[in-house]
Parts: C-alpha cells; structure tokens; sequence
C-alpha cells in the first residue's frame, strides 16, 4: 500500500477540509465535523465554532495561517488520515486545551524546554490498523528532532472508553514507540518521548 505523509501546509488547506467534510472519525455524524479547530495555536476567545460551517471556515483560514499544525496521510492523492501535532506552549490558550488539559504540567517555568504535543489522529474507517499512526507518529518525531524540540508529548486515555474520545491515540502505541509515562492524571497519561 502507498501512503505518504505530508505536512499540512497553507496548499493543503482544501484537502484537508475535505477529508472532514467526508470521512466519518466515529459514530457521532457530527464528531467527523470537527475540522481541528479547538486545538491550534490560536487564543479561542471570541470564536464561534458552534457549527459545522464555522468550523470549516475556521479551519481553512487557521490552516493558511499555520494556526493548525500537523500531518495528512495520502493513498494516492485522496486524504485517508490526518495527525494533529503544533507546539505546547502556543497551545495552551486553545478552546480545548483550556476545556479538558488543566492539569496537564506545562513546562512554562523551564527556560529552553521546547516540546512538540500530539492533540489527535484522525484515520479514515477503512485504513484503520494499517499502520498509519504509526507512520505519523515517526514522521512526527523526525520533524521535531529537527527542528530543535527536546520532547514529543501525548496525552492518551488511561483506559479505552470509544473511538471518538480516544482520539489521542492508545497507550500501546506511544509504547512501542519509545514513549513513557511522564505524568498522569485521573483519566490520562502524558507520555514523552526525549529526542535529544
């Protein structure tokens, strides 16, 4: 199978609309109409993403303004996974940081301390277990080693619960790719990886 992974950048901004637009992430017809948005690197005061058009809109300004950062997974040239990876410290003020993350450490007081944060996947149904996040998640930390970033943080569910809130990724994955738990909370783990 081909899959390539691409970094989303301001050309891409449609198709990765589009695969919001037409890929259902669980069974909640509305959770696929996410488009990302709560998680970037923009302050959500002000904002109105209380519909699916606004949210979309939203997206594709925030994509062509770098505000929303990460990875697409093509087959071919049709979008078949998207991986959500921007800076920790720009993040802090997003709409779902400042909703589920509060106790979450956050580095701040560290001088020099860059980590890179993986807020979602998102696979299409029929390429699920095909090794695609797995394939971002080594992209992901390539790209941070790199670009001079310390750690790779995620935030997976201690226990399973279903796909549409475990969109962080399973535990068993970070795992296997040289994760380990930095931090926990009652419902997550913060799992690091040291790139230097």
């Amino acid at each position: 199978m081909n899959i390539e992974i691409r970094k989303l950048t301001s050309d891409l901004a449609m198709d990765y609309v589009h695969f919001f637009d037409t890929t259902p992430h669980s069974d909640n017809i509305e959770d696929h109409k996410c488009y990302c948005v709560c998680w970037c690197n923009d302050d959500y005061e002000g904002k109105d993403f209380s519909t699916p058009d606004k949210r979309r809109d939203y997206a594709i300004q925030y994509v062509k303004g770098n505000n929303i950062q990460g990875y697409l997974a093509y087959r071919d040239d049709e979008v078949v996974g998207w991986c959500n990876a921007n800076t920790k410290s720009d993040c802090l003020k997003c709409c779902s940081w400042q909703m589920f993350m509060g106790s979450i450490p956050t580095d701040e007081t560290i001088p020099g301390v860059k980590v890179k944060s993986i807020f979602c996947f998102a696979i299409a149904p029929e390429m699920k277990r095909k090794g695609i996040a797995k394939r971002f998640l080594e992209r992901v930390c390539q790209d941070a080693a790199r670009d001079g970033f310390d750690f790779v943080e995620a935030y997976p569910n201690k226990e399973f619960i279903d796909e549409a809130e475990d969109f962080m990724g399973p535990v068993k994955l970070f795992i296997k790719s040289g994760f380990s738990v930095y931090y926990e909370t009652e419902h997550k783990f913060v799992m690091r990886k040291q790139l230097k």
